[in-house]
């Protein structure tokens, strides 16, 4: 048999072992529309139709708004659709400089760097942080998004250990553990995405302080709706100036694309020079950040949209609560709805489809322990309580038929 015959029996018997365990990934076509967000189209089985999708990571609907859309379209017109290289290579531009000063300014930092995604930004500058010295110690979160743990794994000479989620009597047990001369480095996120839950970050801090570590955290589901200003759990929480590099993106609340870092200047300058994903990667399109720039700027300010958000966020909970759906807890506008089953999560998703045009994605392993399947709820701004009423009926018909309980 050749090579390329036994790879392909190895991802014939792969597939066929994660369809028959229910979590097979098929994507919907859905086609957003800009004029009626959070209204999308899908065509399936041979009919379009309106989907009022519940899932979009669009958690503010900025990458809908017409300021964000012209500030796109201007700069397209102006610089062309493409950035023509990286960084380097003739693909800085003067928006790439605002948009770093923009960010910096947001979290209180002397400097930002600009990925091409928040994935990049933490896989790049968590591997080269930690291949700085060679004694490194990290401490990630048990429940770090893959992004993190991939940067980590990177630097294979760093001693890595694994702290039990949000647990600060573990994540000390092994801070104490660890020599004390050696560099350290917590790694965390503010909002866990698929858990809603949040980190103590006042009492990360702290330990940080104690045991003289540094610290990288994640806001990709903060930055744009926690704070005054938007500038995530860290701003909120008022310890931005103890954290030693934020992270965060562009794509979520911002509603467009692109990561970012931002830290001490000579740390990310740092970063900026040895990091691979960064120097090897062609730049951000300007169109892109022209959207983004508008959107960070827009939102620093618009206080009542974010208010908005977290209002929609506790009312479709109550709504799951009171009609007895197995909403999970949640500490943030995520609202996770308990399946426990791969297979059950991907056929209340594909109902409510069919018989209510309604989108909500399914979260199965590996995103999710075997056992946690869940679907994951956002709502935003626009969606209105008689949105959330029509969601409510639906799935109590479909989970009764599914014979889904509390979790």
């Amino acid at each position: 048999m050749t090579t390329m015959h036994k790879f392909l029996a190895k991802c014939d018997e792969a597939l066929t072992e994660i369809t028959a365990q229910g979590r097979y990934r098929r994507f919907v076509a859905l086609e957003k529309l800009a004029d009626r967000f959070p209204y999308y189209q899908v065509t399936m089985e041979g009919r379009t139709r309106d989907i009022l999708v519940w899932s979009t990571n669009d958690y503010l609907a900025m990458g809908t708004d017409p300021v964000v859309i012209e500030a796109s379209i201007e700069a397209a017109r102006r610089m062309g659709a493409g950035a023509g290289g990286t960084r380097n290579i003739a693909g800085s531009s003067p928006l790439h400089v605002a948009l770093e000063e923009e960010l910096a300014d947001l979290h209180g930092k002397d400097a930002a760097l600009l990925f091409t995604s928040g994935y990049v930004s933490n896989q790049a500058s968590l591997g080269a942080i930690l291949k700085s010295l060679p004694d490194w110690h990290v401490f990630s979160d048990a429940k770090n998004h893959n992004s993190m743990i991939v940067g980590i794994k990177d630097a294979r000479e760093a001693t890595v250990h694994v702290f039990k989620h949000n647990d600060m009597a573990d994540l000390e047990r092994l801070l104490a553990a660890a020599p004390p001369d050696a560099p350290k480095l917590i790694a965390f996120e503010s909002v866990y995405s698929m858990d809603a839950d949040i980190a103590p970050m006042a009492a990360i801090c702290d330990l940080a302080d104690k045991y003289n570590a540094l610290t990288y955290l994640d806001e990709v589901h903060a930055v744009g709706m926690y704070g005054a200003h938007g500038g995530g759990v860290s701003e909120r929480d008022g310890v931005a100036d103890r954290i030693t590099i934020i992270e965060g993106t562009l794509a979520k609340a911002y509603g467009c694309h692109g990561g970012y870092i931002t830290g001490d200047f000579k740390v990310l300058d740092y970063i900026r020079s040895v990091a691979a994903g960064f120097i090897f990667t062609t730049a951000l399109p300007p169109p892109t950040v022209a959207a983004a720039l508008a959107s960070v700027r827009l939102l620093k300010s618009d206080h009542a949209r974010r208010a908005l958000l977290f209002n929609r966020a506790e009312t479709l909970k109550a709504k799951f609560t009171a009609a007895g759906l197995p909403v999970m807890p949640s500490q943030s506008h995520i609202v996770p709805l308990f399946i426990g089953n791969a297979a059950k999560a991907t056929e209340v998703s594909m109902r409510l489809i069919r018989e209510f045009g309604m989108y909500a994605t399914p979260i199965n392993y590996p995103t999710v322990p075997q056992g946690a399947e869940r679907l994951r709820f956002t709502p935003g701004p626009k969606h209105t309580d008689a949105m959330m009423d029509e969601l409510v009926t639906a799935l109590q018909s479909i989970l009764h038929d599914t014979k889904v309980s509390a979790a």
